[in-house]
């Protein structure tokens, strides 16, 4: 076991040597990675299969050891989670400042975290205790934070569901439900004195399942289309999750707080009444929406700001509950098998060393990840 660990840290030493020699950068998206599963990979497998991805940020749901170990010196930029059952705890000074020297301190600078998801889609748990205690335990875990040194490295939000809108069209009109104003408007204030961002899980694919009739397919996967124009700015939308960002930012009312997608997604398989959850629309939805982020587009509303995006999910998960679409929202089988090609290799910026003869094209870094990442399957197996 001993051997097979540093034959991996070599591994991953030699992956980040050569990225730097070809110099070649990172797909600029984020991957959510969950472990609700008993067919997953190891994590250092997770890891590798990342690394080879050349993918760079990597959202996590909880602060599990094994994970954040298997991704130490990965050059990998990490959220780690918090869940909701620990929030309460978080409010006590004692119980926030031992969870951070047990889940963060230890693990700087060899592992990247930059950043604590404090709890998960809590206004949408009608769990009225939890919404009040939400803040009080972001501001003691960020006081912790600045008390330990660390707050310069590790920022703190929380992700939101979209359904915490209670009016999301047309974009120039979306606020906030109105029963989660006393918990939201002090909540941004806290986020915008932290310098910290709003995060949104957004689905279009929930809105698409909901009313296949009236919403155009092509609209929610990124493909061409007429378009809506909102009739306030005259600003013109191609696709739904630009609009349902621009939505949120006009609820915040805040012009210094950044929108990121913390959760976004569309399912391979689902069941009879989830209308266009297959592989085809799967692959059209995350490799348009690849696309428009190396391109470094922003949203009608912010043109300039790049939209920071992390995908659901790396693997399947066969354990999740609800309809089968939850189980479906990988981009890889637990073997580490793609469910469908997205190209995540094909959209690397064209500045990137590559190696031409009469007969192909090959990326360097591709080939080379592939082989590394052969080389850890069989080590682990």
């Amino acid at each position: 076991m001993a051997t097979c660990l540093v034959l991996l840290r070599l591994l991953f030493s030699l992956l980040v040597i050569w990225g730097s020699a070809v110099q070649i950068h990172g797909v600029e998206l984020g991957i959510n990675y969950g472990q609700i599963a008993n067919d997953l990979p190891s994590p250092t497998l997770a890891a590798v299969l990342l690394q080879s991805l050349n993918v760079h940020r990597v959202k996590l749901f909880d602060a599990d050891l094994n994970v954040l170990i298997a991704f130490s010196n990965s050059n990998i930029e990490l959220i780690i989670g918090l869940g909701n059952e620990d929030i309460q705890k978080m409010t006590v000074p004692t119980e926030a400042e031992n969870w951070i020297q047990q889940n963060v301190q230890p693990h700087i600078p060899q592992t990247k975290i930059t950043c604590i998801a404090v709890g998960n889609e809590v206004f949408s748990s009608n769990d009225a205790q939890l919404m009040f205690n939400l803040l009080p335990a972001m501001k003691m875990i960020h006081k912790t934070l600045v008390n330990l040194g660390l707050d310069k490295q590790v920022m703190i939000t929380t992700p939101h569901s979209f359904n915490i809108l209670e009016n999301s069209y047309p974009p120039s009109c979306g606020t906030f439900r109105e029963d989660l104003a006393e918990y939201i408007k002090p909540l941004l204030s806290f986020l915008s004195q932290i310098k910290s961002p709003f995060f949104i899980n957004a689905y279009p694919f929930f809105a698409y399942k909901a009313d296949p009739t009236q919403i155009s397919l092509d609209y929610v996967l990124f493909q061409p289309n007429k378009g809506m124009k909102d009739p306030t700015t005259n600003l013109l939308y191609d696709n739904m999750l630009y609009a349902q960002v621009d939505a949120v930012y006009s609820a915040m009312g805040h012009t210094d707080i950044e929108v990121k997608i913390s959760e976004t997604g569309w399912p391979s398989k689902g069941d009879p009444d989830e209308v266009g959850s297959t592989p085809e629309n799967a692959r059209l939805y995350h490799s348009n929406l690849i696309k428009r982020i190396q391109e470094k587009q922003g949203t009608p509303a912010k043109p300039s700001v790049p939209i920071e995006v992390y995908v659901s999910a790396l693997f399947n998960e066969d354990l999740k509950t609800g309809p089968t679409s939850e189980r479906n929202y990988g981009l890889f089988y637990p073997d580490c098998s793609p469910v469908y090609n997205i190209g995540l290799q094909d959209h690397f910026p064209t500045n990137g060393v590559v190696y031409s003869s009469a007969v192909s094209n090959i990326n360097a870094l591709s080939v080379f990840s592939l082989l590394i990442f052969v080389m850890a399957y069989v080590i682990l197996v």
